[in-house]
């Protein structure tokens, strides 16, 4: 197809790449999708969907074990890793893309499986594996929704030892007697939960002093100490010196603060960096190997005539796939108008998710976090009040839904104008409670209206209900 023309060409067909191919061609433009590995993308084969798969039967078993009724009739307390494994294998289409790509042709979009790199203005070069090249140009718009890879840091030894990245541990194939993990961060305790709850003795290095450094203090504490509790072994405030693994697949000895440990694997979650150092950046003026900066468009700064849009991981404002999608959503919105000859609207086409961004940290308990920190907010100059809880102490209905029950909440609301600037929840199945933060927060809800969003009763939805009370704007003389 070496010079064909479509109206829009995407390069990276994850979750953002698909959904921005897939509106356009809806909305009647043809498009060219151009993707070197899976179609579907790092969330569907190595993230966020088969880590969940694996958390999954870890949930439901604890919940079992915490109910009563329900844990005197367990005939065992271990999983059937062969089942979990299974089930994983089936939800990532065993690493197969064939119907994924089915499904984008059927509706019309033109799949090339190889490197998409910008050549100049509005043209890409797409490099096969037997060293052939097509050229492909778009007569409106390109779409760079490349994402990130695992950053690997520079450690004696480490990237000859073959260590993990969250990659090899969402789709492997056994689980390790003994497991390092590397990073604190949300891989790194998602990890960390899975791999203790799948039978691993798990050791999780920490640089920072707390888990979670970017989210409430508070929310991080609650972890550690969850996977304390679970026999993950936790080194805060230190970092990896060195690996050794002299047989190749055999055990690896490891080095940090002095202490040696041997384990059978390391998995490493120290950050994402943006595969855009091979892509042409260099041919329209932008820095390669870097997040592109691009404005609430989200077309790329300093690209003249606006025709180069980014999305997502690519953009560095969000490394989550929902907020690809949303992106993605967005910049199809924008093209189409533009192709219909209309004008930008700053208020509605425009990426409206600065301060308002969502994720749940899928541990045990879960992590709700929408919008601002505390800290976060005030370092912005914003005027603070908090409102915080503990459940069920503040909740007491919430403890029929199993023995132990832990969870805290906290709101930052401001002050000046009494509206929410974010919300963490951290409990047992918390994790439907993001939607109505993000609401809460998107459309800048008083929290003395909020009062009167009545949660109905025993649901967990009633967490909100000691957050909000006493935040009426009424008081006596």
């Amino acid at each position: 197809m070496t010079g064909a023309m479509f109206d829009v060409i995407v390069i990276g067909g994850g979750p953002g790449g698909m959904t921005a191919a897939h509106n356009l061609s809806v909305a009647g433009l043809s498009v060219a999708l151009i993707e070197d590995r899976l179609i579907g993308g790092e969330c569907h084969y190595w993230a966020c969907i088969p880590t969940k798969t694996l958390l999954r039967p870890i949930e439901v078993l604890a919940l079992a074990k915490a109910v009563p009724g329900v844990s005197e009739s367990l005939s065992g307390s271990k999983l059937d890793l062969a089942a979990v494994l299974a089930k994983r294998d089936a939800v990532i289409d065993h690493l197969a893309d064939d119907n994924a790509v089915a499904e984008l042709e059927s509706a019309g979009i033109a799949v090339f499986h190889g490197s998409g790199r910008l050549s100049g203005q509005r043209t890409v070069r797409v490099a096969y594996a037997d060293d052939t090249e097509d050229n492909v140009t778009a007569r409106h718009a390109v779409v760079v929704a490349t994402g990130t890879r695992p950053a690997m840091p520079e450690v004696p030894g480490l990237m000859k030892a073959r260590p993990w990245s969250n990659r090899d541990a969402a789709t492997m194939t056994e689980i390790p007697a003994r497991t390092l993990v590397v990073g604190g961060g949300v891989v790194g305790v998602e990890f960390a939960t899975i791999l203790a709850g799948l039978g691993s003795a798990v050791t999780l290095l920490c640089r920072s002093e707390t888990l979670l450094r970017n989210s409430e203090p508070e929310a991080g504490a609650l972890i550690e100490q969850s996977l304390r509790d679970k026999g993950v072994k936790i080194h805060l405030g230190t970092e990896l010196s060195t690996v050794d693994r002299p047989i190749p697949g055999g055990p690896l000895t490891v080095t940090f603060n002095d202490q040696r440990l041997e384990v059978d694997e390391v998995v490493v979650a120290t950050g994402r960096v943006p595969n855009t150092d091979n892509i042409g950046l260099e041919t329209v003026g932008l820095p390669s190997g870097k997040f592109i900066s691009v404005n609430d468009h989200l077309q790329a700064v300093d690209v003249p005539d606006g025709w180069l849009y980014a999305l997502g991981d690519t953009t560095g404002r969000a490394l989550l796939s929902h907020i690809s999608q949303y992106h993605a959503r967005i910049i199809a919105d924008i093209i189409v108008a533009q192709v219909s000859g209309c004008a930008l609207s700053l208020r509605e086409l425009a990426a409206h998710d600065t301060g308002n961004l969502a994720q749940v940290i899928f541990t045990d308990p879960q992590v709700v976090e929408v919008g601002l920190t505390e800290s976060q907010a005030r370092a912005d100059g914003f005027a603070v009040r908090t409102r915080t809880a503990q459940y069920p102490r503040d909740v007491p209905q919430l403890g029929l839904y199993r023995d132990d029950y832990q969870g805290w909440a906290k709101l930052v609301i401001d002050a000046d104008d009494d509206t929410l600037l974010g919300a963490t929840f951290v409990g047992p199945e918390f994790a439907e409670l993001a939607h109505a933060a993000s609401v809460a927060i998107v459309a800048k809800v008083p929290t003395s209206l909020l009062r009167h969003a009545v949660a109905p009763h025993p649901t967990v939805n009633q967490v909100w209900d000691p957050l909000l009370a006493n935040e009426s704007e009424l008081t006596i003389d």
